[in-house]
């Protein structure tokens, strides 16, 4: 019975850890990059306004950083649960 809990306390972390980064990621691509384009316009970095750096690159470097986040909170969370390599 303990194997079980612990499996399951494992995969509900890992499950937490992907609906939070997906939800970042959601909230970066769509609500910053769709959503809120219009009232970041007067913002500019790089020659384009922010909302439109958010839907063509800043989207993409929110899912690299959060590949690295994930990777780093697995890693943490395979320790803890011993399951390790």
């Amino acid at each position: 019975m303990a194997d079980k809990s612990s499996a399951n306390a494992y995969w509900a972390a890992n499950i937490k850890i992907i609906l939070i980064s997906l939800a970042i990621w959601f909230a970066c691509s769509f609500g910053l990059g769709i959503i809120l384009r219009p009232a970041l316009e007067g913002i500019h970095v790089g020659g384009a306004d922010l909302g439109f750096w958010f839907a063509q690159n800043g989207s993409i470097y929110v899912f690299l950083i959060l590949i690295f986040v994930y990777a780093k909170m697995m890693g943490k969370i395979d320790r803890d649960h011993g399951v390790d390599e």
